[in-house]
């Protein structure tokens, strides 16, 4: 079988190395490079087809929420897995909307993150702290990445004319996300929309 190529991104230099060492030894894999920032990350996922990509959730400067939220705009955007601190229970469903194919517990064993790593490669999804449907109750998630953009942005006291200045989009067509957003999260008018979204950053 072809060895799954894979990235690693982490902040900490003995973590970095010592997920290195794993992947180098395990024969499944072809550890393609390793870097300390969301930045070289990025860079690297540019130029080279990669598979798997393991990113620490704090990895600088931009984070891995932001960096899978650019890797998935990207064509032969490699399957990330976020490996990060299991104290916050919101953590694998803020992973998971921003388009993380997995989530993996920082305390957890190594051989956890690695059968983790063959799962994505095959097109799994694994999100052991998830409850589903939990997530499906939960509207924000429902929204496309477009209109949680366009969400972020609103809750920053936005007009449309700056929202589509922000967003490189037409006012008419900034009229038509808000709609569908308002429709999604079952509100009224963007005070409501912004309320929404304070109460549901609160809670996760």
């Amino acid at each position: 079988m072809p060895r799954i190529e894979i990235m690693l991104g982490d902040g900490n230099p003995l973590v970095l190395s010592a997920m290195s060492e794993v992947f180098e030894r395990d024969p499944r894999f072809s550890l393609v490079a390793t870097t300390a920032t969301a930045e070289g990350f990025l860079g690297m996922a540019m130029r080279v087809p990669i598979q798997v990509g393991v990113i620490d959730w704090n990895l600088p400067a931009l984070g891995a929420e932001k960096l899978t939220e650019v890797l998935r705009a990207q064509e032969r955007a490699p399957r990330v897995v976020i490996y990060g601190h299991d104290q916050d229970p919101g953590l694998p469903r803020r992973a998971m909307a921003v388009g993380a194919a997995a989530f993996v517990s920082r305390s957890a064993p190594i051989d956890k993150l690695v059968q983790t790593c063959l799962d994505v490669a095959e097109g799994k999804m694994v999100f052991p702290f998830l409850d589903v449907r939990e997530l499906r109750a939960d509207p924000i998630s429902t929204l496309s990445r477009k209109e949680r953009l366009l969400l972020e942005a609103l809750a920053e006291g936005l007009t449309n004319k700056q929202l589509a200045a922000r967003l490189g989009i037409s006012t008419n067509t900034v009229k038509f996300h808000l709609s569908n957003v308002f429709d999604k999260l079952s509100v009224k008018n963007r005070a409501q929309a912004i309320a929404f979204y304070y109460s549901a950053q609160a809670k996760g």
